[in-house]
Parts: C-alpha cells; sequence; structure tokens
C-alpha cells in the first residue's frame, strides 16, 4: 500500500504526534509513507524519519485551490492510493477527493472531548463521512459516536502508541530538586484542567515543600494561560510550578521525573500516558477516556474523579512517599503498555483492517 497521512500541523499534539508515528512505522513495512501538513509546520517535523515523504502545503485559507493542486500532483507523482486524514484534515482529504476520486479516505478521530460529545459539531462532518472508506477512533466512546452518528460503518477502535525516542537530542534541564519532580504533559487547554494540578501543588507544598511540578505542552498565551500562571503567582507557587512550553526532548524530560500525572476533565487516550508507561514512571490520573482501560487503581497505578483534588493528592502523596511503591508501579504499567500499546501490536490491527476495507 501507498498511504499518505494528512495533518493540519506540526505542533507537539496527540493528533499531531500519531500522524507522525504513523508515518515512520509505514514507511518501514509499506510500499510508500508520507505525511502532508496542510497550514503549520512545527516541532515534530524533527522527528519525521528520512525515508518518509514529506509535503507542506502551506495552506492560505479553508479552501485553497493552488495548496490543493499541489497535494493533487504529489498524490499522483507517488501513485497515493489511501490518505489517512487526522482530525479536522478530514476536509482537506474530501477536497482532494472530489479532484483525484482514486484516493481511499481513512479518518482518524482524536476528538479530545470525548466526555462532551452531545455538543460536537456533526452537520459537515456527516457530509464528509459518505466520502469515507474507513474511521479510526482512538477509545470506544469515539468508537461508538461514530457507529450512530456518521455515515461509515467501516469503524474501528485503535489504541494509540507511540515508542520511546532517544535520538531527539536532550536540551531541557528541569528546576527542582533532583528525585523529587513531578511531570505533567499536556497543553495548556482548558480541558487539561491545570487548575486541579495547582490545588494538587498547593496541598504538597505544606506536606513536601521539596517536591516540584513540570508541566510540558504548547502554550498559546492565552486567557486560560494567563490564568493559570496568574495562580501560581497568587498561591505562592513559583518554586514549585514550572511551566516550559513546547519541548522536543520529552522522552529526556519525563526520565528526570519521579513521578507523572494527569489531571485532565476530557481525554480520549493521551499518547502523555503511553510514554510514561514505557519509561516505566508511576502516575496518577483522572478517570476520562480510555485510561481506566489502561491503569488499574492501586494495582499499576492510581485513577481518581475528576475535579476531585483531595483523592488525587492522596493519591500523589503516597507515591511521594514511597519510592518502592513508584518502582513498582513503573514496572507493572510499562508491562500493561507494552502488551497492548506497543507498535507492533497496533499497527498488525490496523494493516489487517485497512486490506479488509
Amino acid at each position: 500500500m501507498r498511504i499518505l497521512q494528512i495533518i493540519d500541523s506540526l505542533n507537539v499534539g496527540g493528533a499531531e504526534k500519531m500522524a507522525v508515528n504513523y508515518a515512520n512505522t509505514l514507511a518501514r513495512i509499506e510500499e510508500f509513507s508520507g505525511i502532508v501538513v496542510t497550514r503549520k509546520e512545527g516541532a515534530l517535523k524533527s522527528q519525521i524519519n528520512d525515508n518518509v515523504g514529506y509535503l507542506f502545503l502551506n495552506r492560505k485559507r479553508k479552501i485553497d485551490i493552488s495548496a490543493l493542486k499541489r497535494l493533487k500532483k504529489y498524490c499522483i507523482e507517488n501513485n497515493i492510493d489511501h490518505v489517512q486524514a487526522h482530525s479536522l484534515s478530514y476536509f482537506t482529504s474530501l477536497l482532494l477527493k472530489l479532484i483525484y476520486p482514486k484516493v481511499q479516505i481513512i479518518w482518524h478521530d482524536h476528538y479530545g472531548l470525548s466526555e462532551f460529545l452531545s455538543k460536537r459539531k456533526l452537520f459537515y462532518l456527516k457530509i464528509s463521512s459518505l466520502y469515507f472508506k474507513g474511521i479510526i477512533a482512538v477509545n470506544t466512546q469515539l468508537e461508538r459516536w461514530a457507529n450512530n452518528k456518521l455515515n461509515c460503518k467501516n469503524v474501528i477502535y485503535l489504541p494509540n502508541y507511540t515508542s520511546v525516542d532517544s535520538s531527539v537530542e536532550a536540551t531541557t534541564v528541569l528546576f527542582g530538586n533532583n528525585g523529587k519532580k513531578i511531570v505533567s504533559v499536556a497543553n495548556l487547554r482548558y480541558q487539561k484542567n491545570h487548575y486541579l494540578l495547582l490545588e494538587v501543588a498547593e496541598k504538597l507544598k505544606k506536606s513536601h515543600p521539596d517536591w516540584s511540578f513540570h508541566l510540558i505542552g504548547n502554550d498559546l498565551n492565552d486567557e486560560y494561560s494567563k490564568n493559570i500562571k496568574k495562580l501560581i503567582k497568587t498561591k505562592s507557587l513559583e518554586n514549585n510550578v514550572f511551566i516550559y512550553g513546547t519541548r522536543n526532548d520529552t522522552t529526556n524530560i519525563i526520565n528526570q521525573a519521579e513521578i507523572t500525572i494527569l489531571t485532565s476533565d476530557s481525554e480520549g487516550l493521551p499518547v502523555a500516558l503511553i510514554e510514561y508507561g514505557l519509561l516505566k514512571k508511576p502516575t496518577v490520573t483522572t478517570n476520562v477516556g480510555e485510561i481506566p482501560l489502561i491503569i488499574k487503581n492501586g494495582k499499576n497505578g492510581f485513577v481518581v474523579p475528576i475535579k476531585d483534588d483531595v483523592k488525587f493528592y492522596s493519591s500523589l502523596l503516597k507515591l511521594v512517599e514511597n519510592s518502592e511503591l513508584r518502582n513498582d508501579f513503573g514496572e507493572k504499567l510499562y508491562q500493561t503498555i507494552y502488551k497492548n500499546n506497543s507498535e507492533e501490536a497496533v499497527i498488525k490491527q490496523y494493516l489487517n483492517w485497512v486490506k479488509s476495507l
């Protein structure tokens, strides 16, 4: 097969990371694998392997005829038979399909607000789905939603996967005391609920002031971001909570942590959680999306209700005060991730499903 990933940007995010993962993996095992970035390049460009075809469209408007022609030309030159459109890039793939009917569209749904699907805009997506050959959902809620709401019945749930990339230069050195660092890899967006993180950080400062929190992820410097930074000052957490923005060396950063966390109100299956597991880090997370299928509370990590700062803090405290428990949870989470979310396991399902279409 000759498969092309389509993504709107290469900013550091779950959908973007998965587009790069698929492109890199398929380049090793299929005739051709490429990735097209429609709107904006970003930090993840450096993680695209040399054997992956690459095209940046630099789309200037929603319907950019010039960019669309370049995309069609690229598909003809490389004899593309499948395009895998991630998230909102399905619209670009639909336009391509109208002028180059040969390609089959696979839509990869990474919708991060799966707890609030009733509010999701449906009209244009439902019409577009008439042209989809298949749909990949990153959690079972999205799979059920697609089967019930869209006009494509070839729907499959495939968990996200990733691999540890140690080739990226280690440039980030986290502040704080070594051996007492807690890392959160999550873009500064409201559904990631950094407010909960700050509530927990305030409690931990009182009991264990030498521990620190390190926030990694895209910072849009919007109202949400400004509120978080204001709260850090208001709560006098400047020496306990640090914001780094987008970083490319996440493996290096996670390796500097003793504990990893996610405080989200809504998730699909966060790539960050898979990275935590592959690096054997004990984790505390909220009970959202597919996370409870991976972390079994009290067995290979802690899962707490959303917005519950008291339970989150008490769970985190157990890890802070018990290094043996940290090691045990880290090893068990690694075994779970390796078994269910490895590149080999997911890609085997993916290829069998695509060929069956």
